[in-house]
């Protein structure tokens, strides 16, 4: 009997990667896009709801 050698082979596990040490700049940066993704969702969620986004719309004039 032969051995399998057909396929593509299985690659190796690569090696787990050494945690670096998070500077002040990283952990404000972080912080910063947090900030900015909660206001996307907060005005995803506004727009969703419906109505008017703060614009009059379409006025209508009286005359017929």
């Amino acid at each position: 009997m032969s051995s399998r050698q057909g396929g593509k082979m299985k690659p190796l596990k690569a090696p787990k990667k050494e945690k670096k040490e998070e500077t002040e700049e990283d952990i404000e940066h972080k912080k910063k896009q947090k900030a900015e993704q909660d206001a996307l969702k907060a005005a995803r969620e506004k727009a969703l709801k419906g109505g008017p986004m703060g614009g009059a719309g379409i006025k209508k004039s009286g005359k017929k």
